[in-house]
Protein backbone atom coordinates (compact mmCIF):
# COMPACT_ATOMS: atom_id res chain seq x y z
CA UNK A 1 0.00 0.00 0.00
CA UNK A 2 1.33 3.39 -1.00
CA UNK A 3 2.70 5.39 1.92
CA UNK A 4 1.34 8.93 2.18
CA UNK A 5 3.68 11.81 2.97
CA UNK A 6 3.01 14.45 5.61
CA UNK A 7 2.06 16.92 2.87
CA UNK A 8 -0.51 14.48 1.48
CA UNK A 9 -2.05 13.98 4.92
CA UNK A 10 -2.25 17.73 5.53
CA UNK A 11 -3.82 18.25 2.12
CA UNK A 12 -6.42 15.53 2.76
CA UNK A 13 -7.25 16.95 6.21
CA UNK A 14 -7.64 20.47 4.79
CA UNK A 15 -9.94 19.30 1.98
CA UNK A 16 -12.02 17.23 4.41
CA UNK A 17 -12.45 20.17 6.79
CA UNK A 18 -13.36 22.43 3.88
CA UNK A 19 -16.18 20.12 2.74
CA UNK A 20 -17.42 19.65 6.32
CA UNK A 21 -17.62 23.43 6.77
CA UNK A 22 -19.52 23.83 3.47
CA UNK A 23 -21.86 21.00 4.52
CA UNK A 24 -22.55 22.70 7.87
CA UNK A 25 -23.15 26.06 6.17
CA UNK A 26 -25.63 24.45 3.74
CA UNK A 27 -27.43 22.85 6.69
CA UNK A 28 -27.76 26.16 8.50
CA UNK A 29 -28.94 27.97 5.35
CA UNK A 30 -31.59 25.35 4.51
CA UNK A 31 -32.51 24.95 8.21
CA UNK A 32 -34.68 21.87 7.62
CA UNK A 33 -33.73 18.63 9.38
CA UNK A 34 -35.81 16.53 6.97
CA UNK A 35 -34.11 17.84 3.83
CA UNK A 36 -30.53 18.02 5.16
CA UNK A 37 -28.72 17.19 8.35
CA UNK A 38 -25.32 18.84 8.88
CA UNK A 39 -22.19 17.30 10.40
CA UNK A 40 -23.02 18.41 13.96
CA UNK A 41 -26.55 17.00 13.87
CA UNK A 42 -25.26 13.87 12.13
CA UNK A 43 -22.66 13.30 14.88
CA UNK A 44 -25.35 13.81 17.51
CA UNK A 45 -27.52 11.17 15.80
CA UNK A 46 -24.52 8.85 15.51
CA UNK A 47 -23.83 9.19 19.24
CA UNK A 48 -27.45 8.26 19.95
CA UNK A 49 -27.19 5.16 17.78
CA UNK A 50 -23.88 4.06 19.31
CA UNK A 51 -25.41 4.39 22.79
CA UNK A 52 -28.15 1.88 21.94
CA UNK A 53 -27.55 -1.65 23.33
CA UNK A 54 -28.01 -3.39 19.97
CA UNK A 55 -25.78 -1.05 17.92
CA UNK A 56 -22.75 -3.37 17.79
CA UNK A 57 -24.92 -6.41 17.09
CA UNK A 58 -26.48 -4.61 14.11
CA UNK A 59 -23.05 -3.63 12.77
CA UNK A 60 -21.66 -7.15 13.27
CA UNK A 61 -24.62 -8.78 11.51
CA UNK A 62 -24.28 -6.61 8.39
CA UNK A 63 -20.49 -6.91 8.42
CA UNK A 64 -20.64 -10.71 8.58
CA UNK A 65 -23.24 -11.01 5.81
CA UNK A 66 -21.35 -8.79 3.38
CA UNK A 67 -17.97 -10.28 4.29
CA UNK A 68 -19.24 -13.81 3.75
CA UNK A 69 -20.71 -12.90 0.36
CA UNK A 70 -17.45 -11.27 -0.73
CA UNK A 71 -15.20 -14.11 0.48
CA UNK A 72 -17.36 -16.74 -1.24
CA UNK A 73 -17.23 -14.81 -4.52
CA UNK A 74 -13.48 -14.28 -4.16
CA UNK A 75 -12.82 -17.99 -3.59
CA UNK A 76 -15.10 -19.20 -6.38
CA UNK A 77 -14.07 -16.46 -8.82
CA UNK A 78 -10.39 -17.26 -8.32
CA UNK A 79 -10.94 -21.02 -8.64
CA UNK A 80 -13.07 -20.63 -11.78
CA UNK A 81 -10.47 -18.36 -13.39
CA UNK A 82 -7.71 -20.94 -12.76
CA UNK A 83 -9.86 -23.74 -14.21
CA UNK A 84 -10.82 -21.68 -17.26
CA UNK A 85 -7.19 -20.72 -17.82
CA UNK A 86 -6.27 -24.40 -17.96
CA UNK A 87 -9.41 -25.47 -19.87
CA UNK A 88 -10.35 -23.00 -22.64
CA UNK A 89 -13.54 -24.95 -23.38
CA UNK A 90 -14.80 -24.28 -19.84
CA UNK A 91 -14.04 -20.58 -20.36
CA UNK A 92 -16.30 -20.55 -23.43
CA UNK A 93 -19.04 -22.44 -21.59
CA UNK A 94 -19.28 -20.04 -18.64
CA UNK A 95 -18.68 -16.86 -20.67
CA UNK A 96 -22.45 -16.27 -21.19
CA UNK A 97 -23.05 -16.67 -17.45
CA UNK A 98 -20.40 -14.11 -16.55
CA UNK A 99 -21.70 -11.72 -19.21
CA UNK A 100 -25.21 -12.07 -17.80
CA UNK A 101 -24.00 -11.36 -14.26
CA UNK A 102 -22.37 -8.15 -15.52
CA UNK A 103 -25.30 -6.74 -17.51
CA UNK A 104 -28.46 -7.87 -15.65
CA UNK A 105 -29.79 -4.97 -13.51
CA UNK A 106 -29.08 -5.37 -9.80
CA UNK A 107 -32.75 -4.94 -8.90
CA UNK A 108 -33.59 -8.02 -11.02
CA UNK A 109 -31.22 -10.10 -8.90
CA UNK A 110 -32.79 -8.65 -5.76
CA UNK A 111 -36.32 -9.66 -6.78
CA UNK A 112 -35.27 -13.15 -7.87
CA UNK A 113 -33.21 -13.75 -4.73
CA UNK A 114 -36.07 -12.59 -2.51
CA UNK A 115 -38.18 -15.32 -4.10
CA UNK A 116 -35.47 -18.00 -3.98
CA UNK A 117 -33.63 -17.44 -0.67
CA UNK A 118 -35.71 -14.93 1.33
CA UNK A 119 -34.70 -11.68 2.95
CA UNK A 120 -32.30 -13.03 5.60
CA UNK A 121 -29.84 -14.48 3.07
CA UNK A 122 -30.43 -11.85 0.38
CA UNK A 123 -27.38 -9.77 1.35
CA UNK A 124 -24.97 -12.70 1.11
CA UNK A 125 -26.20 -13.90 -2.27
CA UNK A 126 -26.44 -10.46 -3.87
CA UNK A 127 -22.90 -9.50 -2.76
CA UNK A 128 -21.73 -12.85 -4.11
CA UNK A 129 -23.35 -12.43 -7.54
CA UNK A 130 -22.21 -8.83 -8.00
CA UNK A 131 -18.57 -9.48 -7.06
CA UNK A 132 -18.08 -12.89 -8.73
CA UNK A 133 -17.61 -11.67 -12.35
CA UNK A 134 -15.22 -8.91 -11.22
CA UNK A 135 -12.91 -11.33 -9.40
CA UNK A 136 -13.15 -13.92 -12.18
CA UNK A 137 -12.42 -11.45 -14.99
CA UNK A 138 -9.42 -9.83 -13.29
CA UNK A 139 -7.90 -13.13 -12.16
CA UNK A 140 -8.24 -14.65 -15.63
CA UNK A 141 -6.73 -11.53 -17.23
CA UNK A 142 -3.78 -11.75 -14.84
CA UNK A 143 -3.15 -15.41 -15.63
CA UNK A 144 -3.37 -14.83 -19.37
CA UNK A 145 -0.89 -11.94 -19.11
CA UNK A 146 1.88 -14.19 -17.74
CA UNK A 147 4.97 -14.26 -19.97
CA UNK A 148 4.83 -17.46 -22.04
CA UNK A 149 8.61 -17.51 -22.42
CA UNK A 150 9.06 -17.62 -18.65
CA UNK A 151 6.58 -20.49 -18.46
CA UNK A 152 8.49 -22.47 -21.05
CA UNK A 153 11.78 -21.88 -19.23
CA UNK A 154 10.26 -22.93 -15.90
CA UNK A 155 8.99 -26.15 -17.49
CA UNK A 156 12.33 -26.92 -19.09
CA UNK A 157 14.08 -26.53 -15.74
CA UNK A 158 11.57 -28.79 -14.02
CA UNK A 159 10.12 -26.20 -11.65
CA UNK A 160 7.30 -27.58 -9.51
CA UNK A 161 3.74 -26.26 -9.69
CA UNK A 162 4.05 -24.38 -6.41
CA UNK A 163 7.30 -22.63 -7.33
CA UNK A 164 5.98 -21.90 -10.81
CA UNK A 165 2.94 -20.19 -9.32
CA UNK A 166 5.04 -18.37 -6.73
CA UNK A 167 7.77 -17.03 -9.01
CA UNK A 168 6.21 -16.94 -12.49
CA UNK A 169 2.45 -16.46 -12.14
CA UNK A 170 2.22 -14.45 -8.92
CA UNK A 171 4.23 -11.34 -9.95
CA UNK A 172 1.96 -10.81 -12.97
CA UNK A 173 -1.29 -11.99 -11.40
CA UNK A 174 -1.30 -10.01 -8.15
CA UNK A 175 -1.61 -6.48 -9.64
CA UNK A 176 -4.68 -7.64 -11.61
CA UNK A 177 -6.16 -9.34 -8.54
CA UNK A 178 -5.54 -6.36 -6.25
CA UNK A 179 -7.03 -3.97 -8.81
CA UNK A 180 -10.12 -6.16 -9.13
CA UNK A 181 -10.52 -6.35 -5.37
CA UNK A 182 -10.32 -2.56 -4.99
CA UNK A 183 -13.43 -2.27 -7.18
CA UNK A 184 -15.27 -5.37 -5.95
CA UNK A 185 -14.85 -4.57 -2.24
CA UNK A 186 -16.74 -1.32 -2.71
CA UNK A 187 -19.37 -3.01 -4.88
CA UNK A 188 -19.93 -5.71 -2.27
CA UNK A 189 -20.80 -3.10 0.36
CA UNK A 190 -23.00 -1.05 -1.98
CA UNK A 191 -24.96 -4.08 -3.15
CA UNK A 192 -25.06 -5.61 0.33
CA UNK A 193 -26.51 -2.52 2.02
CA UNK A 194 -28.98 -2.05 -0.83
CA UNK A 195 -30.12 -5.65 -0.32
CA UNK A 196 -30.61 -4.97 3.39
CA UNK A 197 -32.63 -1.81 2.73
CA UNK A 198 -34.93 -3.75 0.38
CA UNK A 199 -35.08 -7.03 2.31
CA UNK A 200 -34.86 -5.46 5.81
CA UNK A 201 -33.38 -8.52 7.54
CA UNK A 202 -33.18 -8.25 11.30
CA UNK A 203 -30.75 -7.12 12.63
CA UNK A 204 -29.09 -5.08 9.87
CA UNK A 205 -27.86 -1.60 9.02
CA UNK A 206 -30.13 -1.55 5.97
CA UNK A 207 -33.17 -2.10 8.18
CA UNK A 208 -32.14 0.89 10.32
CA UNK A 209 -31.73 3.01 7.18
CA UNK A 210 -35.18 2.00 5.98
CA UNK A 211 -36.66 2.94 9.36
CA UNK A 212 -34.90 6.32 9.20
CA UNK A 213 -36.42 6.93 5.76
CA UNK A 214 -39.88 5.87 6.92
CA UNK A 215 -39.86 8.24 9.90
CA UNK A 216 -38.02 11.05 8.02
CA UNK A 217 -35.05 10.85 10.38
CA UNK A 218 -32.41 12.28 8.05
CA UNK A 219 -29.84 12.57 10.83
CA UNK A 220 -30.10 8.84 11.58
CA UNK A 221 -29.83 8.03 7.86
CA UNK A 222 -26.61 10.04 7.61
CA UNK A 223 -25.31 8.47 10.82
CA UNK A 224 -25.81 4.92 9.55
CA UNK A 225 -24.25 5.93 6.23
CA UNK A 226 -21.11 7.00 8.09
CA UNK A 227 -21.11 3.65 9.91
CA UNK A 228 -21.25 1.83 6.54
CA UNK A 229 -18.38 3.93 5.19
CA UNK A 230 -16.21 3.20 8.25
CA UNK A 231 -16.92 -0.56 8.19
CA UNK A 232 -16.27 -0.80 4.44
CA UNK A 233 -12.98 1.09 4.76
CA UNK A 234 -11.84 -1.15 7.62
CA UNK A 235 -12.65 -4.32 5.67
CA UNK A 236 -11.17 -2.99 2.41
CA UNK A 237 -7.91 -1.88 4.03
CA UNK A 238 -7.57 -5.16 5.93
CA UNK A 239 -8.21 -7.38 2.93
CA UNK A 240 -5.99 -5.39 0.56
CA UNK A 241 -3.24 -5.39 3.22
CA UNK A 242 -3.33 -9.19 3.22
CA UNK A 243 -3.21 -9.35 -0.58
CA UNK A 244 -0.32 -6.91 -0.78
CA UNK A 245 1.58 -8.96 1.81
CA UNK A 246 1.21 -11.97 -0.49
CA UNK A 247 2.53 -9.84 -3.36
CA UNK A 248 5.82 -9.06 -1.56
CA UNK A 249 8.70 -11.23 -2.89
CA UNK A 250 10.00 -13.50 -0.15
CA UNK A 251 13.18 -14.87 -1.71
CA UNK A 252 14.83 -15.70 -4.99
CA UNK A 253 13.54 -18.60 -7.02
CA UNK A 254 15.16 -21.92 -6.05
CA UNK A 255 17.85 -23.45 -8.19
CA UNK A 256 16.66 -25.80 -10.90
CA UNK A 257 16.13 -29.35 -9.73
CA UNK A 258 15.80 -32.12 -12.31
CA UNK A 259 13.71 -34.09 -9.84
CA UNK A 260 11.05 -31.38 -9.51
CA UNK A 261 7.63 -32.12 -10.96
CA UNK A 262 7.17 -31.06 -14.58
CA UNK A 263 3.45 -30.39 -14.40
CA UNK A 264 2.22 -26.81 -14.10
CA UNK A 265 -0.78 -24.60 -14.19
Amino acid sequence: MKKLTKQHWLKMIFITIMWLVLWEIADRVIDNRIILSGPLHMLSSLAEQVAKPDFWMICAASFLRITLGFLLSFALGFALAVLCYRMPLLKDIIAPVMAMLKIVPMISFVIMLLIWVGNQALTIYLSFLIVLPLIYTNTLAGLEAVDKNLLEISKEYGMSRWYRFKYVYRPTLMPFLISGCRVSLGMSWKSGIMAEVIGTPKPSIGREMYAAKTYLQTGNLFAWTIVVVILSIVFERGFLWLLEKLDVPRQQAPAANPHMGKEGM
